[in-house]
This record gives structure tokens, C-alpha cells and sequence, in this order.
């Protein structure tokens, strides 16, 4: 205990899986550094990743856009036809006592992840380019990083998938645009928080502000 209170706490970083303390070494580029304990990438720097990190925000971010206005699903039962958007789903719930439900839906389905987007498109769009950080850089990325368990446009998904698989057999289903577009923005946010180092875009933060 005594030996770890010595340390300044800046040179050191947790594993968010199982709080384990490790000292802080940045790998050779493309290297990992992972915790002893549970094996947890800690550290991953990629040459060019705040470029593809940012290229695939501003794709999330547009993607969103889209699958929220354009048709999500179109359902035919008995000669009538209806279709419908993420947007119109919410909209769905609001009036009488399901407002909450309605500002549930919007927010944790597009609000939030598409906050998230840019917030992340303002910290990197300067680092990526070799400028200062945008003021309040490192208050934007604290605030994304703390939205990322209210995001939730995966689940939803999810939750589309289950319920296609009852209403088909009472309808005819047919997946709109926006169907193709949500699939694709999750695929493409897996893959951003994959690729993205959290410690090296905290790094450069530092060093911008010095």
C-alpha cells in the first residue's frame, strides 16, 4: 500500500474490468498492453487511429440522421400497408401518461448516441489534425465516455430482431432503408469503440493543453 501511494497518480491507469492498478507504459505502436490479471487491453496505439476513429464518429453520426427520418419498417396485413420510422415509433408514445416512454425511446435510441458522435467529433477533429484541443475537449470526452452505457441503439436492434420474428408470421414485413442503415451504424460503433485507445486519446489531451 505504501509503495502505491507513492506513485503519482498520473502514471498510473486501472483496468475497467477488474480495477486492477497498473503503471502506465505505452507500447510500441500497434502493440497492446493488457492487465495481469484479467487480460484486459489496457493500452492499444494504432498509427492514424484518431483519423479512423473520427471517420467513423462523423459515419455513426450520419447514419443516425438517417435511420431516425427515413422508413424503418413497412408491415402489410389484410391489403393495408403501413409504414413506419424510428422517428414515428417515438412520436408513437407521445401523448397521455406514455410521454416518459416517448422521451425514453428518442433519447436513449438516437439522442444520446448521436450526442456521443459529436462529442467525440469535436475532441478528435482538432488532435487529428495537428491542432490545440477545442476548449473544454477533456470535459467533452469525460461527458462521452459516461454516455456510452445510455446508448443504446444496439439494443434496440436487438429488441427489433425478436420482435420480427413474431410478427411475421401474422404480416408481411418489409425492412425500409433505415433498417439497413441502423444495422450498419452498430457495426460500424463496434467497430469505433473497438479500435478506439481511450489512454492515448487522454494522452494527447494532456499534451495539447501543456
Amino acid at each position: 500500500m505504501t509503495a502505491i501511494a507513492e506513485v503519482p497518480i498520473e502514471t498510473l491507469i486501472a483496468c475497467h474490468q477488474c480495477d486492477a492498478l497498473h503503471r502506465a507504459a505505452e507500447p510500441p505502436t500497434g502493440g497492446k498492453a493488457r492487465c495481469r490479471r484479467c487480460g484486459t487491453v489496457l493500452i492499444a496505439p494504432r498509427r492514424g487511429a484518431l483519423v479512423r476513429v473520427l471517420a467513423m464518429a462523423i459515419t455513426v453520426a450520419v447514419l443516425m440522421l438517417g435511420a431516425t427520418f427515413f422508413p424503418f419498417l413497412g408491415i402489410t396485413a389484410a391489403g393495408v400497408t403501413n409504414e413506419s420510422s424510428v422517428f414515428d415509433a417515438a412520436l408513437a408514445f407521445s401523448a397521455g401518461p406514455m410521454v416518459g416512454l416517448s422521451i425514453a425511446v428518442a433519447a436513449l435510441i438516437v439522442f444520446v448516441p448521436l450526442l456521443r458522435m459529436l462529442l467525440l467529433i469535436y475532441v478528435l477533429g482538432p488532435l487529428a489534425a495537428g491542432r490545440a484541443a477545442a476548449p473544454q475537449a477533456a470535459w467533452a470526452f469525460r461527458t462521452a465516455e459516461a454516455l456510452r452505457p445510455w446508448s443504446m441503439a444496439e439494443i434496440f436492434l436487438i429488441g427489433v430482431a425478436v420482435a420480427l420474428v413474431k410478427v411475421a408470421g401474422l404480416a408481411t414485413v418489409v425492412l425500409g432503408p433505415a433498417f439497413w442503415m441502423f444495422v450498419a451504424l452498430v457495426i460500424v460503433a463496434v467497430l469505433k469503440d473497438g479500435y478506439m485507445c481511450r489512454w492515448s486519446i487522454w494522452q494527447a489531451l494532456e499534451r495539447s493543453a501543456r
